[in-house]
């Protein structure tokens, strides 16, 4: 169940919760996945992001969501865990990204320079760390 949050009326709010509870509870994974992020890439998918976020209910979720994260986000690059967060705000579909392998979806990324695809592989690629982590 989501908590309840400014953005937990968006089909993507469990998600965008288990990347804010991801990076807090395992920040290393994502100081090792933020070394794959292209700061160019992570530019133009963060204005494609915010172009499709013109929705009044979907910028109040946006605004909601960054200042949650500042708060959470300490010892990594934000703009990695916040583009993921963003790319799950701005386009529902953007959820199936999630469940591809992280090897996949670099290919995906670069063949269809999908913006999601490009925000969404930094949290894929921690999410797996994460994984071996916790089998290990």
């Amino acid at each position: 169940m989501t908590k309840k949050t400014k953005w937990r009326c968006l089909p993507n709010a469990a998600h965008i919760d288990r990347v804010l509870a991801s990076v807090k509870a395992h920040p290393e994974a994502w100081v090792e996945a933020s070394g794959q992020a292209r700061l160019a890439a992570r530019c133009a998918a963060r204005n494609a992001v915010q172009d499709a976020a013109r929705d009044v209910a979907w910028n109040a979720a946006w605004y909601a969501a960054q200042s949650a994260t500042r708060g959470r986000i300490r010892d990594v690059d934000g703009g990695v865990a916040w583009g993921a967060i963003s790319a799950l705000i701005a386009w529902d579909d953007s959820v199936q990204y999630l469940d591809m392998p992280s090897d996949k979806l670099k290919v995906w990324a670069i063949l269809s320079e999908n913006p999601a695809a490009i925000l969404l592989l930094p949290a894929v690629t921690a999410f797996e760390k994460i994984k071996e982590l916790e089998l290990a």
